[in-house]
C-alpha cells in the first residue's frame, strides 16, 4: 500500500542533524489503514493553506508547502528557530490504492488524506462448485 522504508529519508535526517537543517526539511506524518482506506496526516504548523500543493504522478504522492517568515522585512530577529521555506514530502503509493478518489482536508496545521483501497484490491468471496456442495472461499 505504501513504501515503508526509504533509505534516502534516513540520509536526509542525518544531514539535517549535522548541518542544522540545511538538508530537505521534514514534514512529519502518520499513516494507517482504516475503513477500506489508507489515512495519512501531515503536520504543517504555521503553514498558510493557500501554499499547500498536493499532487499525484503515477504512484508518487507529493505534498509541498511553504512557511513564510512572520517578521516583516525591516524587523531585527532576536531568535529564529522556526524553519521557513518550502517543505516537501513524497510517498510511493502501491497500485492497490485508488489515487483518483483521494480526499484531502486541512485544519489547524494538519493536512489529512483519505486514499481509498481500489475495488479490485479488496478481498472478495469466490464460489467453488463440485463434490456435492458449494463452498465459499475468501481470497
Amino acid at each position: 500500500m505504501l513504501l515503508r522504508t526509504d533509505p534516502f529519508r534516513e540520509l536526509d535526517r542525518l544531514t539535517e542533524q549535522m548541518f542544522g537543517g540545511a538538508g530537505r526539511s521534514a514534514v512529519p506524518m502518520d499513516a494507517w489503514r482504516e475503513d477500506g482506506a489508507l489515512r495519512v496526516v501531515f503536520d504543517l504548523p504555521g503553514v498558510d493553506p493557500d501554499t499547500v500543493d498536493l499532487s499525484v504522478e503515477k504512484d508518487v504522492l507529493t505534498v509541498q508547502a511553504e512557511r513564510r517568515p512572520v517578521a516583516g522585512e525591516g524587523a531585527e530577529m532576536v531568535i529564529s528557530e522556526r524553519p521557513t521555506g518550502t517543505f516537501t514530502r513524497q510517498l510511493v503509493l502501491g497500485d492497490t490504492l485508488d489515487t483518483e478518489r483521494i480526499e484531502a482536508t486541512y485544519d489547524a496545521g494538519v493536512l489529512s488524506l483519505r486514499i481509498p483501497v481500489a475495488e479490485q484490491a479488496k478481498p472478495r468471496k469466490i464460489m467453488i462448485s463440485g463434490g456435492g456442495g458449494h463452498k465459499e472461499l475468501r481470497s
